[in-house]
C-alpha cells in the first residue's frame, strides 16, 4: 500500500511548534569548532606576563585581537569571548594585566612607562607569529577591546601604539581624574572599592569585582611584604588614594597623577575606528566619558560609533551577546576589511519597553541615529519655578547623607526609572527643589541637561560642594523617581557674596510622560562622595530655565512582540507549508518490513553529505538496537552524530541508506515517529505557564486523546515533585531539563531519543537524570542517548554505537567494549606477600603485574584470562575474581587513535 502524508500531518506539525514543543526540536549542527589555546608567561621589565592564545586551527594569516579584561580580574573573564574570535577568524590574546591573575608586578592604573608598555610587548609578540597578518614587517593587523579597566588600555594602546588598526573600548573611563575626583569632588565609595581591590597582598583581590599550561615562576615584579598597606598597588598611588581619602578632596598632584595615566592625555593621538560602549547606569563612567571619547577622536578623522547599553557598573543588562556581535562586525570590518559587515548605527542607545510578564525583566528596544548627537542635541528650554531664593545645611560630618547610586545595588532599578521604579532619598532641610510645570506631552530628554544657578556660601572658606539632579515626578506631586540614579556634584569657590554657576546634571536617556514635572534638586550630602565635615548654610536661587536635549535625530524602533508570541506561529507556518508542498512530490515509502516489527531501529548502509559539497558527515553507517537496550551514541565533534539523530526523526532526509523504526521507514512526517519521542537542545516551554500546563497544551497540540498521554506515569518517571504547579520560568536547569524529558516521555513512546540530556547539570541532577533513562527503559522501551560525559554513559547505558568521522568504530554491549583491554584486575580474599606479586609477573605470556586499591593489576602478554586463572590457582592466589581494568574513557580513547591511524 502506497503511503503518502496526510494533510493532517502538516497541520499537527505546525501546532506542535505553537505549543512550544521541544520534542522535535531541530538540531542546528554539531558542536563548535575546536579551538587551540596556548598557555604562556612573557617577561617584561618588572612583571612576568600570564597570557594565552587562541586559534581555529585553520591555515593561513589572520588579523589578531588583544582582549584585555576588568580591574579585579584576569584572562579567565574573557576566555568564552576569546575562544568565540577565534572562531570567527581571529588569531586572539588574552593576558592577566600586573597584579591580576597570575601576573606579577604591581597595579600601576595603566601607567605608560608599564601597563600600556606591556601592550606593545604583546603586538611585538603578535608580530613575530606566522598565522597573524601584517600590514608590513613588524607590524600586524591587531585590534583591541575590553571593558572597564581593559576598555581604557584599548584607548591608551591606540594613543601609544601606531600599529593598533581599531579599538572597541567598553564602560571605560576617558580621565580618571574626572572619574574619580568629578568636579573637584571625591567619589570616596567608588574610589575605595577600586582601590581595595587591588590592595590586598596575598594575592588578587576578588572580593570585589567591579565589572570588567605554565604558570609564572619566581616573584619578579610582585609586591611583595615589603609593600606595606599598598598591596598590589604601586606605591605612589596608595599614597595618593590614603591622601585623598584623608583630606576628603583631591589635590593637584593627584589629578596630574591620574590624568598622565587617562586615555584624555593622548586623546589627539588615536586615529583609528573605534566603537564605543557606554553604560547608562553606571555612576563610576558615566556617558560624559563616551561623549568626550566620541568628540576628540572623530575630530581626529576616525570612524566612530557609540552604543548606550542599558547596564553599566551598576548593575542592570549589559547586553553582553548582543556587543559582542557589534565587536566583532565591527573588527571584520576593520581588520578584515569585510565592507559587508554590518557594525551597526553611528548612534544606539537602549531604551526600556516594558517588562516582561513572564519573568519581570525589563524590556529593551533599540534607538538609533546615522550620526552621534552628542549631549545636548535638540536642547528644550523648560522654566521653572523660581519661587525665593532657598537656603538648606551641610549637617555636621555630612551626615546622614543623601542616597542616590549605590555602587552595584539598584542597578535594575536604574534600568527600570523610565516605569516609575527607583531608589532615592533626601533628608528635609540639606536640599532646594525647583520644578517645572506639568508636561503637556511625552517629553524624552537624551542626553545632558542644563540650568544656571547662584550659590551662596557660609563656609569658612566661601566654598560649597553640592549634588545636583533631576527628578521625575508624578501627577500627584509625591512619586519621584531619579533616572538612572545618577547625581552630578560641583564643587564651588568662592562663593560667600553669592557665584552664578553653570550646571551640567548627568546624561541620561529617559522619556517623561505627560501630566509629569520635572524637579531640580541640590542637595549638600551624598552617600558616594565626600562632603565637607563642617557645618554650613547655602543658599541657591535659579537664574534660567532647565534646558533639557532631546537629540530628535534619534529614532525608536517599533516595540517588538517577545519572539515566541510571532517565532512560533510564523516557524509552524513555514513547517507547514514546507510539509503541504512536498507531500505531492514525495514518493511512497517502502513497504514495513515484518521480520524487523518488534525492532526499535535499524540503520543500514546511512550516507549523508555536508550540503553543496562532497565530504561526508555519515559515511556507511550500520548498526541496530533491541528492545530494553539504553544505548550510548558516542564519539568526537564532528563524528556526526547529530546528523544521525536528524535522520532518524526525520528532519533531514539521508543521501543513501535506510531507516527503520520497527520495520517502518523513515520519512518526513512518517505515521511510525507517533512512536518516537526526542529531547533535543532543549524544549520551548511558555515560562508563565507551570510545568503541567506546558505539557498538557503540547499534548492538546498534537490532536491525540488525552488518556494516551500516560501523563502522570511520565511525570512519575521524570520525578518532578511539586513543582510541576509551578510557573517554569522559577525552574532551575535540572527541573527544565526533566520537564524537556517528561515531555518526550508523553505517550510513553517506544523509542526515546535524548540528546545531550545533562548539559548545564549539576552532579546531583545528572545522577537523576541516570536513574530517569534506566526507569524509563525498564519497562521494556529503548532509549538512545547521545553525550560526551563517558562516565554516565558507561554507568547508564547497557549498549554502545562509537563513530569517527561520520564512521562505525565499533557497536556492542558496554562490558564488551570496555573489556577488551589487555589488563585484568584480580581481586584477592586476602593481601599476598610482594614476592607472590613478582611470581605472577613473571608467568608466561604475562607483561606484569603491579599491586592496585582493589587488588593485582594483570597486563596480558599472549595469555587469556583463563590461563591466567589456573596459574593464579596453581600459586595458591587467594583469587576472588578477575575482571578488565578498563574505564570506558580508555576505550573510547582507544578506538578513536585506532580509527584515525
Amino acid at each position: 500500500m502506497k503511503l503518502r502524508l496526510p494533510r493532517w500531518a502538516a497541520v499537527t506539525a505546525a501546532l506542535a511548534v505553537l505549543a512550544g514543543a521541544g520534542t522535535w526540536t531541530a538540531v542546528a549542527s554539531d558542536d563548535p569548532s575546536p579551538v587551540d589555546r596556548a598557555d604562556q608567561v612573557l617577561d617584561v621589565p618588572g612583571a612576568r606576563l600570564d597570557t594565552s592564545y587562541f586559534t581555529d586551527g585553520g591555515g593561513g594569516r589572520r588579523p589578531a585581537v588583544l582582549l584585555a579584561h576588568g580591574f579585579g580580574g584576569s584572562k579567565d573573564d574573557v576566555r568564552a569571548q576569546a575562544e568565540r574570535l577565534a572562531r570567527d577568524g581571529y588569531a586572539v590574546l588574552t593576558w592577566s594585566a600586573r597584579g591580576f591573575g597570575a601576573s606579577t608586578g604591581r597595579i600601576g592604573l595603566n601607567d605608560p612607562t608599564h601597563e600600556v608598555e606591556d601592550v606593545r610587548k604583546l603586538v611585538d609578540w603578535l608580530a613575530r607569529r606566522p598565522e597573524v597578518r601584517l600590514d608590513k614587517d613588524g607590524d600586524p593587523r591587531v585590534g583591541v577591546t575590553g571593558v572597564s579597566y581593559g576598555g581604557a588600555i584599548s584607548l591608551l594602546a591606540a594613543g601609544y601604539d601606531p600599529r593598533v588598526d581599531a579599538i572597541a573600548p567598553q564602560m571605560t573611563y576617558w580621565n580618571l581624574a574626572d572619574a574619580l575626583f568629578p568636579d573637584g569632588v571625591f567619589k570616596k565609595l567608588w574610589a575605595g572599592i577600586f582601590f581595595t581591590t587591588g590592595s590586598a597582598t596575598g594575592g588578587p583581590a576578588t572580593a570585589v569585582r567591579p565589572p570588567g599550561g605554565q604558570r609564572p615562576g619566581g616573584t619578579d615584579g610582585a609586591a611583595g611584604p615589603d609593600a606595606g598597606d599598598c598591596g598590589r598597588f604601586t606605591p605612589e598611588l596608595c599614597a595618593l588614594y590614603e591622601r585623598v581619602a584623608v583630606a576628603g578632596k583631591p589635590d593637584p598632584a593627584a589629578r596630574a597623577l591620574l590624568e598622565a595615566r587617562s586615555p584624555s592625555a593622548v586623546g589627539d593621538r588615536i586615529k583609528v575606528p573605534t566603537l564605543i560602549v557606554q553604560g547608562q547606569t553606571d555612576s563610576l563612567f558615566p556617558l560624559s566619558h563616551a561623549d568626550s571619547m566620541a568628540r576628540t577622536i572623530a575630530a581626529g578623522g576616525a570612524p566612530v560609533a557609540v552604543d548606550w547599553i542599558a547596564g553599566g557598573h551598576d548593575g542592570g543588562n549589559r547586553e553582553s551577546d548582543r556587543i559582542e556581535n557589534r565587536v566583532t562586525a565591527w573588527f571584520d570590518r576593520h581588520l578584515k576589511g569585510d565592507t559587508d559587515a554590518d557594525t551597526g548605527p553611528a548612534f544606539r542607545v537602549s531604551r526600556t519597553g516594558g517588562v516582561d510578564s513572564t519573568d519581570g525583566r525589563a524590556t529593551l528596544r533599540g534607538a538609533t541615529a546615522d550620526r552621534y548627537p552628542g549631549l545636548s542635541a535638540g536642547g528644550r528650554t523648560l522654566a521653572l519655578d523660581p519661587g525665593r531664593p532657598q537656603s538648606f545645611r551641610n549637617p555636621a560630618g555630612a551626615a546622614p547623607p543623601a542616597v542616590s547610586a549605590v555602587p552595584g545595588i539598584g542597578g535594575g532599578l536604574s534600568q527600570l526609572s523610565s516605569l516609575g521604579v527607583g531608589l532615592s532619598l533626601d533628608f528635609p532641610g540639606q536640599y532646594a527643589a525647583f520644578e517645572t510645570k506639568p508636561q503637556s506631552g511625552p517629553l524624552r530628554i537624551t542626553g545632558s541637561p542644563t540650568v544656571r544657578v547662584k550659590v551662596t556660601s557660609d563656609s569658612a572658606d566661601g566654598s560649597a560642594v553640592l549634588f545636583t539632579k533631576v527628578y521625575d515626578v508624578g501627577p500627584d506631586g509625591q512619586q519621584q523617581v531619579l533616572p538612572a540614579q545618577l547625581v552630578a556634584p560641583v564643587r564651588v569657590e568662592d562663593a560667600r557674596q553669592g557665584r552664578t554657576v553653570a550646571l551640567t546634571l548627568p546624561a541620561v536617556d529617559h522619556e517623561v510622560e505627560a501630566g509629569h514635572r520635572l524637579r531640580l534638586v541640590l542637595s549638600a550630602t551624598d552617600l558616594g562622595y565626600a562632603s565637607p565635615a563642617a557645618p554650613a548654610t547655602y543658599t541657591v536661587a535659579v537664574e534660567s530655565g532647565l534646558t533639557v536635549p532631546t537629540a530628535p535625530a534619534v529614532t525608536t524602533q517599533a516595540a517588538g512582540l517577545p519572539w515566541w508570541v510571532w517565532g512560533l506561529p510564523l516557524a509552524g507556518a513555514v513547517i507547514a507549508a514546507a510539509l503541504l508542498l512536498t507531500a505531492r512530490r514525495r514518493t511512497s515509502a517502502p513497504a514495513p518490513d515484518p521480520e524487523l516489527l518488534s525492532v526499535p531501529l535499524e540503520i543500514t548502509g546511512l550516507s549523508k553529505k555536508y550540503a553543496g559539497g562532497d565530504r561526508y558527515s555519515v559515511r556507511d553507517l550500520s548498526f541496530r538496537v533491541e528492545q530494553g537496550q539504553v544505548l550510548g551514541l558516542l564519539g568526537p565533534n564532528g563524528a556526526g552524530k547529530t546528523t544521525t539523530l536528524r535522520m532518524l526523526m526525520g528532519l533531514i532526509t539521508p543521501d543513501e541508506g535506510e531507516i527503520r523504526v520497527f520495520g517502518q521507514a523513515i520519512r518526513p512526517g512518517a505515521p511510525v515517529l507517533s512512536r518516537v519521542g526526542a529531547f533535543v537542545e532543549g524544549a520551548g516551554f511558555l515560562p508563565h505557564l507551570s510545568g503541567r500546563e506546558n505539557l498538557e497544551l503540547y499534548w492538546k497540540a498534537t490532536g491525540r486523546p488525552a488518556e494516551d498521554a500516560h501523563l502522570d506515569e511520565a511525570l512519575r518517571i521524570a520525578n518532578l515533585g511539586g513543582a510541576l504547579e509551578r510557573a517554569v520560568r522559577t525552574y532551575s536547569q535540572g527541573m527544565r531539563q526533566r520537564l524537556a524529558i517528561a515531555q518526550a516521555m508523553l505517550g510513553l513512546p517506544d523509542l526515546l531519543i535524548l540528546d545531550e540530556p545533562t548539559n548545564g547539570l549539576d552532579p546531583p541532577q545528572i545522577r537523576e537524570m541516570r536513574d530517569v533513562m534506566i526507569r524509563y527503559a525498564a519497562g521494556g522501551r529503548t532509549v538512545i542517548v547521545s553525550s560526551h560525559l563517558l562516565a554516565e554513559v558507561e554507568q547508564s547505558c547497557t549498549h554502545l554505537v562509537v563513530m569517527d568521522r561520520g564512521r562505525l568504530v565499533q557497536a556492542g554491549p558496554v562490558a564488551e567494549i570496555i573489556g577488551a583491554g589487555d589488563i585484568l584486575l584480580v581481586t584477592l580474599g586476602d593481601t599476598v606477600p610482594d614476592p607472590l606479586v613478582e611470581k605472577i609477573g613473571a608467568l608466561p605470556g604475562i607483561g606484569g603485574a603491579e599491586r592496585s586499591a582493589g587488588g593485582v593489576l594483570v597486563r596480558l602478554d599472549g595469555a587469556d584470562a583463563t590461563a591466567l586463572i589456573g596459574e593464579l590457582v596453581r600459586l595458591d592466589v587467594p583469587v576472588t575474581g578477575v575482571g578488565p581494568h578498563r574505564r570506558l574513557e580508555d576505550a573510547f580513547l582507544t578506538l578513536i587513535s585506532e580509527g584515525s591511524a
